[in-house]
């Protein structure tokens, strides 16, 4: 997968701003590292689409049976403890740090580190 890193230095944006960019740019797949710069990440071929559909499929059916937590996929953004943005390739979180966010929190880039992560290379 090839990154384009923006170096913006000059710019800091706020959470709100970064929010509003991926809004407003949706054909983009953006993340933010703790440095504060703009990660553009480029869409991702058949094969690896097609692996990462069957390893979000599993946590999907894992969690079904075990009604542990919320699955999440690649399009979701969470705001991490160390300030970076990211989206996981697949990933889950148990219940009761999900039910403490609120609605807004949610609706948003949730601000909480997934319990489970999966990332393809």
């Amino acid at each position: 997968m090839s990154l384009l890193t923006l170096n913006l230095d000059t710019v800091e944006l706020s959470d709100e701003q970064f929010y509003e960019i991926c809004q407003n740019n949706h054909e983009l797949k953006f993340e933010r590292n703790t440095k504060g710069e703009l990660i553009i990440m480029s869409p991702v071929g058949g094969e690896s689409g097609n692996r990462e559909a069957d390893l979000i499929a599993d946590l999907v059916i894992w969690n079904r049976q075990t009604h542990l937590g919320y699955t999440f996929s690649s399009s979701t953004i969470f705001k991490l403890p160390n300030g970076g943005d990211h989206s996981p390739d697949a990933a889950w979180i148990r219940w009761e740090p999900w039910e403490y966010l609120t609605k807004e929190q949610r609706l948003k880039f949730p601000p909480i580190a997934p319990d489970f992560v999966i990332e393809l290379r």
